[in-house]
């Protein structure tokens, strides 16, 4: 049976939608994998789905929706449930109880960043650099560490602090030190 996986944060159209696309995309093999919100917006970030569609990852079926779809009696049981908030920025988490594993893996909201359409897709682009860096870091864990319940939760709390590498150009090769010259 595949872990569940549930990305939570307020409004589930930003980050947490960012996290839950990808890592079905990359590993939806190895992993059952949603996103929700505590107070759900009710629609997806326009420029949440532009990120994921530029990125190359699908993005039919994703909505917006309630932690109450995952929290009943009778919804199938989490694994493991990843808050995606700003406590930094005094973004209030969703408070969660249930017998799965939780882990923040806190960072700004891109919808949250006011500008015109190129500093908001700047803003989202940052963003799911962050959720990439992180997913990477999750899907690099050995599979020993999944079968130890502490040593997973630690690994997963320092994910939740991993960053992008910075992004800066490698410099061209010169043409006399590539093959053949």
């Amino acid at each position: 049976m595949k872990p569940r996986i549930l990305f939570l944060c307020t409004g589930n159209s930003a980050r947490s939608v960012l996290a839950e696309a990808t890592l079905r995309a990359w590993a939806g093999e190895r992993f059952e994998v949603f996103s929700a919100g505590s107070q759900p917006t009710g629609t997806v970030n326009p420029f949440a789905l532009r990120q994921l569609a530029a990125a190359g990852i699908a993005i039919d079926g994703l909505r917006s929706k309630s932690w109450d779809e995952f929290a009943g009696a009778d919804a199938a049981p989490l694994d493991l449930v990843i808050t995606v908030c700003d406590s930094a920025a005094a973004e209030s988490c969703p408070l969660v109880f249930g017998d799965f594993l939780r882990t923040h893996w806190g960072q700004p909201d891109p919808a949250a960043v006011a500008g015109d359409d190129h500093t908001k897709a700047a803003a989202f682009a940052q963003a799911h650099r962050i959720v990439k860096a992180r997913l990477q870091a999750l899907l690099a864990l050995p599979a020993s560490v999944w079968e130890d319940r502490a040593a997973l939760k630690q690994a997963l709390d320092r994910i939740g602090l991993v960053q992008p590498a910075d992004e800066a150009p490698q410099p061209a090769a010169a043409p006399h030190n590539l093959p053949g010259h």
